[in-house]
């Protein structure tokens, strides 16, 4: 029986604290840059998931720095050619976002199968070049988290 990738996922966008934010490019799309995600397992919680597709994606243990649930989710369709993945019908996935800050860029371990190479760029560069819009939405968020800390220090 074939499994199926379950509909809800976890986006970890990894940064340091000015903002320096790790980006991946895919194996299977090349060209195609984004943050590390990926969906939930069994009956892992988003935050599990996101500790588990941060150790796969990059070889660093979330646990050890300051991983933040934001208790935002965004709800996108499915690209076509992604759905093969899901259960007939399934459209739709509910990503929930996360921020993993460290205390510098770090050396990353990719999974080849996963992406090609990564690079620590600035958080609006990030913007420019991820793919996916709940991906540059998360890094717009960051952005503005950031600003309002800047506020609150000032």
């Amino acid at each position: 029986m074939k499994t199926y990738k379950t509909p809800v996922s976890a986006l970890v966008l990894i940064h340091t604290p000015d903002l320096k934010v790790l980006i991946m490019e895919r194996a299977d799309k090349a060209g195609f840059w984004q943050s590390v995600t990926g969906s939930i397992e069994g009956d892992e919680t988003p935050y599990q998931a996101a500790v588990r597709e941060v150790s796969e994606e990059t070889g660093i243990d979330a646990k050890q720095f300051a991983l933040e649930d934001w208790q935002v989710s965004n709800v996108y369709e499915i690209y076509p050619h992604w759905r093969h993945r899901y259960a007939p019908g399934v459209t739709e996935n509910r990503e929930h976002l996360f921020g993993l800050v460290l205390p510098s860029p770090l050396p990353v371990t990719l999974a080849p199968d996963e992406h090609l190479q990564y690079e620590w760029v600035d958080w609006r560069e990030a913007a420019k070049r991820v793919f996916s819009w709940t991906n540059v939405d998360a890094l717009r968020r960051l952005g503005e988290r950031h600003q309002l800390t800047l506020g609150n220090i000032e």
